[in-house]
């Protein structure tokens, strides 16, 4: 285990964390707040400790595998814990475990709450949520791997551990070079979301907000009514712009490349716009007696389909209220979740897709038994590590949300209530049903009940297994 090097990145992600800061402290001082005095003070502090955690570079630079997963899972840790300060330090969210809940859930691109009036906050606190899905919807490690100088191998086993997906593409030969090619498509995209929602006669401040919210998939609204007193131009701009975040980072670079016949060529992509389709349909059929009008029920529809299976979270309507079909298949969606190498959470269309690959598979074995068949994907073979991998994967998964239902179940909410709260933070979508709906928020949980949602929240995010590795005694021991 490389400690210096560990502690040099985690230094690095509180410098950059510090500075970060240092935007809301501008808004609040646009506003003229006092709540931006206090990022401003804590921004500074988080860079001296930046400093003397680690002041200059430790002599040997290689991150391996098992180090890079620590230094994730502990970087994304150590964002959270320093980034919930300022909530408190304002007197907007007094009660650190709530505030630490309110930030994680911002960094890991959740969207739970536990405000339930957030118009009270300062435009500082408001505009900070919101641009914590922006730094956590790509990754603050992917950020500042295209800043630092690393080695390729310590650069990738940051990128693996950090990435959502069964893998890792590499657009360019050198991984620094994929990082900047990440973070330029990424800024590109917010920035056109944000002109888009300006022309269309947004506040300037809400166009803002809401489209770092919309590119990291995270559900952060600055309005107690989310986003359904805007305009319906406005509701469509959000829809496209969180489906658009939704996919596969890939197929943006394969068209910049003028590659366009291999991004549309994509399984998981067509999967994915196929999934929107159709439950978008059904939902609009379904809940069509329930508005004034088809577009209406068309519009309503299609946002809330775009917002869950992004894991966005973002929410017009109070989606509790309807018929049991429409809420059944937002549950499904919620498992299912975006692209891998996109900025949104769940399982993935990838793995769903492979999954189903494996049981035809399975299946085409019974009914012929002689005949050996390999899983495809894309035209190209799918490994055996990596149907392992997704194996694993989904066991664990599993076995985190069952346990996580059943500690939680403690606090004596409904079946309905904990499932989708589970489903919420596992999966990092933000609202789920009855107790924790749209129009509610997690504040009734207990103190541990918001520990474990935290510890889903950084799972989810995190492709469960680097905040599993903190927890394995083997990981903390020197190389033999």
């Amino acid at each position: 285990m490389n400690y210096k090097m560990i502690r040099f990145v985690i230094s690095w992600v509180l410098k950059v964390e510090g500075m970060l800061m240092l935007l809301p402290a501008l808004v609040g001082a646009m506003y003229q707040e006092k709540a931006g005095f206090a990022y401003l003070i804590w921004g500074l502090l988080c860079v001296a400790a930046g400093l003397i955690l680690c002041f200059r570079k430790p002599s040997n630079m290689e991150i391996y595998s098992r180090d890079g997963f620590v230094c994730v899972s502990l970087s994304w840790v150590v964002l959270s814990v320093f980034g919930a300060v300022p909530f408190v330090i304002t007197g907007e969210i007094p009660f650190y475990i709530n505030a630490l809940f309110e930030i994680v859930s911002g960094f890991t691109t959740t969207g739970a709450s536990i405000l339930s009036d957030v118009e009270a906050l300062s435009h500082a606190s408001l505009f900070w949520r919101s641009f914590s899905h922006w730094i956590g919807g790509m990754g603050v490690l992917v950020f500042i791997l295209a800043l630092l100088p690393m080695k390729g191998g310590s650069v990738m086993n940051l990128m693996k551990a950090e990435s959502p997906g069964p893998t890792v593409s590499k657009f360019v030969p050198r991984v620094r070079g994929t990082a900047k090619i990440l973070y330029q498509i990424y800024l590109g995209m917010t920035l056109f979301t944000i002109a888009a929602l300006l022309l269309s006669g947004m506040k300037t401040f809400d166009s803002v907000t809401l489209a770092m919210g919309a590119a990291g998939t995270g559900g952060f609204a600055v309005l107690n009514s989310g986003c359904a007193t805007y305009t319906p131009l406005q509701q469509w701009i959000l829809t496209i712009a969180m489906i658009a975040f939704g996919v596969n980072f890939n197929f943006y670079y394969l068209m910049l490349c003028k590659k366009g016949k291999a991004a549309i060529s994509s399984q998981e992509v067509r999967a994915y716009f196929l999934i929107i389709l159709l439950a978008g349909g059904v939902i609009s059929w379904n809940t069509y007696p329930m508005y004034h009008s088809i577009g209406e029920a068309v519009r309503t529809a299609f946002f809330q389909v775009g917002s869950i299976i992004t894991t966005t979270g973002y929410s017009t309507t109070d989606f509790d209220l309807w018929p049991e079909l429409s809420k059944c298949i937002l549950v499904m969606l919620m498992f299912i979740g975006a692209c891998a190498g996109s900025t949104g959470g769940g399982i993935k269309v990838s793995r769903i897709l492979i999954l189903l690959k494996t049981v035809k598979k399975e299946l085409g074995s019974i009914v012929h038994p002689r005949s050996i068949k390999r899983i495809r994907f894309d035209d190209h073979p799918v490994e055996h590590e990596v149907l392992r991998a997704i194996n694993v994967f989904l066991i664990v998964y599993l076995v985190i949300y069952s346990f996580s239902m059943l500690i939680i179940s403690v606090d004596g909410f409904s079946f309905e209530t904990n499932f989708t709260a589970v489903a919420a933070t596992l999966n990092n979508i933000g609202p789920g049903l009855d107790q924790v709906g749209p129009t509610s928020n997690f504040f009734g949980y207990g103190p541990v009940s918001k520990l474990i949602l935290i510890f889903d929240m950084l799972a989810g995010r995190l492709e469960l297994f680097p905040m599993l590795i903190l927890f394995y005694p083997s990981t903390w021991k020197k190389r033999g």
